[in-house]
């Protein structure tokens, strides 16, 4: 069912661009301006001027952000700072980094994944999307005709045979290692051995693409497709970093047709088995801001009609607040115990949906801190959209932004596509100092979402 493909992917020239830890960055939508600026400075080749550029007062439809991109873009090629790969190739991906104390590897395959809409079954969001983030991406791909970044996937391979093939030829030396500013260390083998690309895409055919992160470019991929199939000629010209070509791999070799089967039909993926023992899912806190006449007092009041709601106070130094998120994760893991990644995450019958409270964490500032569980006789399927699964229902980002953030903050419709009132951030200190600032009225504390419950939506 997944088509996945090698492609001659352009790559930083550490002998042009130097250190390679000073031009990569954490995904776009986590970096804030100080980050931002951080990254333009460290390196001139930094991707930040690629995937995130920066906005100008004087910008104008034909100089802005995505036009400087587009120019940054061509004359890093054109000064060999990018550089393409000379055959087409699947890249393996190893990541390792500190997880609650506990060292992780997480592997993955970087490739080209064949786009197809949703209602096809092949490749499944879990999400959500926004027009305004949306046309932010789109705006990008028409200047650049590029990916990025690669979108954050998910599939099941009980027996992790994709990997192993890859490990197979991979060789004990990467092509690219280095350690970035977090201290996380990552490695990439280029791999472009036909046979090993021909067994890994019969083993990918069957499989079912769960994104995990990056609906927003999945969908814009979509749309630019569309744009692409629909204008007259302009078809060959593309410098994709997703795809370079259409190839499909034999034992006698690599055939590459870009006009039967253009660039433009891919997206840039990084797939990641979802038995890898290297797979973490962190929780995903939301900052609450803009919402006119909103009385903290009042709100609190309202939520104690669908939650149990118990008040804490956060000690000055903030001694006690990892205390109060470990409380929260405490009870988070006691409801979800038990559960596994599905063998085969499409089957038919009931889904794998476990009964659990729901609790989130608010910080309201002035050091205000709340435990908000939701009662024990609310029955979700009469008080969430009936429009949507129980698996969908039964998600804790569903009841919060559906019971609290819609309900309470009127922040749903057209308010929440404008995307200026919710901000998501990993930051756990950092949310609580950007509330006291005045920058933001709340933060919202979540437990992590389970691969298992993004599977089953």
């Amino acid at each position: 069912m997944a088509v996945v493909i090698p492609f001659r992917g352009l790559r930083y020239n550490p002998e042009k661009v130097g250190d390679l830890a000073e031009v990569v960055t954490p995904p776009y939508d986590v970096i804030d301006a100080a980050a931002q600026d951080y990254y333009y400075k460290i390196n001139p080749y930094n991707i930040i001027r690629l995937e995130y550029g920066k906005t100008s007062p004087q910008d104008s439809d034909t100089e802005n952000r995505y036009t400087r991109a587009a120019a940054d873009f061509i004359t890093w090629l054109k000064q060999r700072a990018l550089v393409a790969d000379s055959r087409p190739a699947l890249y393996l991906y190893e990541q390792d980094f500190t997880s609650r104390g506990e060292k992780k590897t997480r592997s993955g395959l970087i490739c080209g994944v064949k786009l197809s809409p949703y209602e096809d079954g092949i490749v499944l969001p879990h999400e959500e999307t926004m027009l305004k983030h949306k046309a932010d991406r789109l705006m990008l791909m028409r200047a650049c005709s590029a990916n990025f970044s690669p979108i954050f996937s998910l599939y099941a391979d009980p027996e992790n045979r994709v990997i192993a093939a890859l490990r197979e030829v991979a060789g004990n030396a990467p092509d690219v290692c280095f350690t970035d500013e977090t201290g996380e260390t990552h490695r990439l083998w280029v791999i472009n051995d036909p046979v090993t690309i021909n067994t890994v895409q019969q083993i990918m055919a069957d499989k079912h693409i769960f994104i995990a992160d990056g609906h927003h470019r999945y969908e814009t991929a979509l749309n630019y497709k569309k744009e692409r199939e629909t204008s007259a000629g302009n078809r060959n010209n593309d410098v994709n970093v997703a795809a370079a070509s259409s190839c499909s791999a034999t034992p006698e070799g690599i055939s590459c047709s870009s006009e039967a089967d253009p660039a433009y039909n891919y997206v840039m993926m990084t797939l990641v088995n979802l038995y890898d023992t290297g797979l973490v899912v962190l929780p995903t806190h939301r900052l609450i801001k803009n919402v006119s006449s909103l009385d903290k007092k009042c709100l609190i009041e309202q939520l104690r009609e669908n939650f149990v709601v118990e008040e804490y106070r956060i000690e000055p130094d903030r001694e006690n607040f990892r205390q109060l998120l470990g409380l929260l994760e405490e009870r988070g893991q006691a409801l979800h115990a038990g559960k596994n990644p599905p063998e085969n995450c499409c089957d038919e019958g009931p889904p794998n949906t476990t009964s659990h409270r729901h609790v989130f964490g608010l910080y309201t500032g002035d050091n205000q801190f709340y435990l908000l569980t939701l009662k024990e006789n609310v029955d979700l399927s009469k008080v969430m959209p009936q429009d949507k699964s129980p698996a969908w229902q039964g998600l804790d980002v569903s009841v919060l932004h559906t019971l609290i953030i819609e309900k309470y903050l009127g922040i749903c419709g057209e308010l929440r596509a404008k995307a200026e009132h919710i901000t998501y951030t990993r930051e756990e200190e950092g949310a609580l100092d950007a509330v006291d600032r005045g920058e933001y009225q709340l933060v919202f504390f979540m437990n992590p979402t389970l691969v298992e419950e993004v599977t089953e939506v």
